[in-house]
């Protein structure tokens, strides 16, 4: 089992020093998938760092602004554009000259956690790419998956990992077709496992701080519900929706829809190994 963690002590729009480097203020915007809200990190001091400003919204701009006042916002890292995530970052740049860093919306578009259309960073960040200042390091790792234009950033002072939606303490991460894939989340999970990170800082939720056990269990929990998977096929052809009704009967039925998802993206990545096979609306054992 995931040994998920799920409680943290917060209020929001209140920002709180999390570590000696890191500061966090949380937005006002929990739901099925943003948990508690979005938690926006504030890396350093003087000059600053701000991870995932998130969503469009007047009060935690004020917040994020209320927490660095007497500081510069020199640079604003974005791990990815889902909506929760990016969207108040031209409005902070706009009020304090920050450069954006990240990647580009890939435009192909996300069935349940809808992208922010046509984001553009000022800076394409390529993988190992390094954003510094006089206390601070952080590194880019590209981490497609959960979205194609997925970023990890890596706090070389603490050893820690700001992982977006990649890795969340409190929940397994929709891989919502097309823009998500399986394939790609697995590489990129085993990615992060293979750095020894000491903690996972999560955009929603408390960290991890025993990153290593947590991953292996992540990971083999989508392996375990792969072969769930190829386990029903076994008894004859299913549709989408047969699968998640025999396989998530536990879970709340508003996250059945982002589960179709999943299962969805875990049947390509299947496809594409050639053991199963899609016949109109069904899938079957190859």
């Amino acid at each position: 089992m995931i040994p998920f963690v799920r409680q943290m002590s917060f209020d929001y729009g209140v920002v709180q020093q999390v570590s000696p480097c890191i500061r966090r203020v949380v937005a006002n915007n929990p739901g099925p998938f943003t948990f508690l809200g979005t938690g926006t990190y504030i890396v350093g001091s003087g000059e600053v760092c701000v991870i995932d400003p998130g969503p469009q919204d007047e009060a935690h701009l004020a917040a994020i602004l209320a927490a660095t006042d007497g500081e510069a916002i020199t640079a604003i890292a974005i791990t990815h554009s889902h909506i929760d995530h990016s969207p108040l970052a031209r409005p902070l740049a706009a009020r304090t000259g920050a450069v954006i860093f990240g990647r580009s919306d890939s435009a192909k578009g996300s069935a349940e956690e809808d992208s922010e259309a046509g984001f553009r960073p000022d800076v394409e960040v390529a993988d190992g790419q390094r954003l510094t200042a006089p206390d601070w390091t952080l590194e880019a790792i590209l981490t497609p998956g959960h979205a194609s234009n997925h970023v990890c950033y890596a706090l070389q002072e603490e050893n820690a990992l700001f992982t977006g939606d990649h890795i969340m303490g409190w929940s397994t991460t929709i891989v919502s077709p097309p823009d998500g894939d399986m394939g790609d989340y697995y590489q990129s999970l085993d990615r992060i496992a293979a750095r020894g990170f000491s903690t996972l800082w999560p955009t929603h939720g408390p960290p991890v701080t025993e990153p290593d056990p947590f991953i292996a269990a992540y990971r083999a929990h989508r392996l375990s519900r792969e072969q769930q998977i190829l386990d029903q096929l076994a008894h004859g052809p299913k549709k989408i929706i047969d699968l998640v009704t025999l396989l998530y009967a536990e879970v709340d039925k508003r996250l059945h829809p982002a589960a179709a998802r999943s299962v969805l993206a875990h049947l390509i990545h299947l496809e594409r190994q050639a053991r199963v096979r899609k016949t109109d609306d069904h899938y079957g054992l190859s």
